[in-house]
């Protein structure tokens, strides 16, 4: 009996190893934790608007949702959460830049496991992500303001960002912590470099 009571659960052990593989490296300054911690959350509400809205149909948008660029044979309603799937990942690989696994390989990569990772590994994808989405998300935020799309068209009149109602408006405090996506990558990517230049 107390050998099951000792055996942690294994949410527990999942937990702890979890933790174990995140927790930022001892060097890493306050305001980088915060900030890839951070970094997540910016593309967090727009996901689960577009999940809301277009996925499980929530009378939160405006007008009926297109195939926009999507392929006929994949549903919109796959494709968005595929997509907020996508953009949540590769937001939370930004923790890489302050945690263990993004200095040195994690043991389950056979052929790596335990080597360090060459900072130019992590430091040319982060800043150019960086420089694409700090460019992608400002033109788009600069576009919208002026009732135009990226490509310059005048936006549609149940274009979902808006601040004629409050589905807009929603739509815009979902979409604007994107904004923020890029810069703090960017000042990641500079934290990363100084950082990992300083302990060759």
């Amino acid at each position: 009996m107390t050998a099951l009571a000792e055996t942690p659960p294994a949410t527990g052990r999942l937990r702890a190893a979890w933790t174990a593989a995140h927790a930022p490296v001892p060097e890493v300054p306050r305001w980088t934790r915060i900030a890839a911690y951070a970094v997540p959350f910016t593309a967090l509400p727009a996901s689960l608007w577009r999940i809301a809205g277009v996925t499980f149909h929530l009378p939160i948008t405006h007008g009926g949702q297109g195939s926009g660029e999507v392929p006929p044979w994949l549903p919109m309603e796959l494709y968005v959460v595929l997509l907020s799937i996508f953009s949540e990942v590769v937001a939370f690989a930004a923790i890489g830049l302050i945690a263990r696994w993004g200095e040195v390989f994690p043991r389950w990569i056979p052929g790596l496991r335990g080597r360090r990772v060459p900072p130019a590994a992590a430091i040319v994808p982060a800043a150019l992500g960086a420089v694409v989405l700090t460019s992608i998300w400002t033109l788009a935020a600069v576009a919208c303001a002026r009732g135009r799309d990226i490509h310059g068209r005048i936006l549609p009149a149940d274009f979902p960002l808006g601040v004629h109602d409050w589905k807009g408006l929603l739509a815009i405090a979902a979409y604007a912590p994107l904004l923020l996506w890029g810069p703090l990558l960017g000042a990641l990517t500079v934290a990363y470099w100084r950082r990992t230049r300083i302990s060759k």
